[in-house]
């Protein structure tokens, strides 16, 4: 019987011979390329044009932060609701047609491109009236433990 470590031993030199022949043949492939430290995938960039302040207050539980991407099809929407956080919206493909009592006239229309910061507890909603998907790009901040979406409109009220 062999000892254990001799057997590890007689694999350790057989591959080192292996390796010692796959050096030196001609045919032998080039090193791979180091991987990149760091990598980055840019998934969205919308316009804004006003300054904005992110305040949410989580209280002893803290705040959660979420990213999506939602599609809507055209004629489809989100129903009246509000957000316990705030949330950062790019219009990635389509319009987002936006309603809400904060608006004059009570709609903005978005386009791809455009971004949407969304305070927590008003009240609105969002539509794809076009006849193509809406694509968005959402980050919510809210606090841990809430919806991210509040379909109770009594729950929105400051």
């Amino acid at each position: 019987m062999t000892h254990p470590m001799i057997r590890g031993g007689l694999a350790l030199a057989a591959g080192a011979v292996l390796g010692i022949a796959a050096c030196s043949s001609q045919s032998a492939a080039p090193p791979a390329a180091e991987p990149e430290p760091v990598r980055v995938l840019d998934i969205a960039e919308g316009q804004q044009s006003e300054p904005f302040e992110v305040n949410v207050d989580g209280g002893t539980d803290g705040v959660q932060v979420v990213h999506r991407k939602v599609t809507v099809a055209p004629g489809a929407g989100t129903g009246r609701h509000c957000h316990h956080g705030q949330l950062f919206v790019v219009v990635e493909k389509g319009e987002l047609t936006h309603y809400s009592a904060t608006y004059l006239g009570g709609v903005h229309v978005y386009r791809a491109g455009d971004s949407v910061v969304e305070a927590a507890r008003y009240v609105h909603e969002g539509v794809n009236e076009g006849s193509e998907d809406l694509v968005l790009t959402v980050t919510y901040i809210t606090p841990e433990g809430k919806p991210l979406q509040e379909r109770d409109l009594t729950k929105c009220e400051r």
